[in-house]
């Protein structure tokens, strides 16, 4: 029975053996960016969500592959900019927004179901012999741009009064066989991010918007009970290309400005 001390005959990994420690979740204590340099749009950006943690995994068995890495959701979005008394734009997840979904994937659009596939992951391949030590790391943020004039309009005339953006994701730290597709959860960070932007159109350049309300972000919370993972959040469509731009007239029907991918 030489296969007793073989890496091939190990038990199986599980939750119990996998170590994760200096885990950290946090968003940059600033305030958003505004930027106004363009005739054409405003620009804003928002601080930083940062998530990192160092890992211990146990020794990989034969002919297994594990990933560890970050998955993100996004589980709420409100997202409109107000014209005036003219009418509003609204980026929009319809499924979410209708409640046939609870969350939808914010992978980068390749690398699903992860976040990305550089700091966000590491992959190790079976078998090893002893146990792998490293980091796995993510960040995001809000960086768009907004038309001062109404987008479905061929004037250049600035009417654009206000930004309103509340967005809820959820992040979860997850180690995935990739042959078996087992998935043990590790951790789940819940965090939002919200924005408050009153714009003055009749300004000069430069001068038009500010921040109302909050500076700073709330800290995102890290749960004490690990929240599973929605089927939504493993694969496609991502975020970026599910959200639809509507322009809602404060008159007529509403109209499709940019349809989902």
């Amino acid at each position: 029975m030489g296969c007793i001390q073989s890496i091939a005959c190990k038990s199986r990994i599980k939750r119990e053996n996998i170590i994760v420690y200096d885990l950290s979740a946090t968003i940059d204590h600033c305030p958003t960016i505004i930027e106004e340099n363009s005739p054409i749009v405003l620009r804003y950006k928002t601080p930083y969500f940062k998530a990192s943690a160092r890992i211990v995994m146990p020794p990989i068995p034969r002919n297994e592959t594990w990933v560890v890495g970050w998955i993100q959701a996004c589980t709420q979005m409100e997202f409109y900019n107000t014209y005036g008394d003219v009418g509003m734009s609204s980026w929009e997840l319809p499924e979410l927004r209708e409640g046939r979904v609870r969350a939808i994937s914010d992978s980068d659009g390749v690398s699903y179901p992860w976040y990305g596939n550089t700091t966000e992951t590491v992959t190790l391949v079976g078998p090893t012999s002893k146990p792998s030590r490293f980091v796995v790391s993510m960040n995001d943020n809000f960086y768009p741009s907004v038309t001062w004039a109404v987008p479905v309009s061929e004037s250049n005339t600035p009417l654009l009064t206000g930004i309103t953006r509340d967005q809820s994701f959820t992040t979860w730290l997850v180690a995935l066989n990739t042959t078996s597709r087992e998935k043990i959860l590790l951790r789940t960070v819940k965090w939002r991010m919200r924005v408050d932007v009153l714009v003055d159109p009749a300004l000069p350049l430069g001068c038009r918007a500010r921040l109302a309300g909050r500076l700073h972000q709330d800290q995102p919370r890290l749960l004490t009970r690990m929240e599973p993972v929605p089927p939504n959040a493993m694969g496609r469509p991502n975020a970026n290309d599910a959200q639809v731009l509507m322009w809602r007239p404060r008159r007529g029907p509403p109209l499709v400005v940019i349809p989902p991918k």
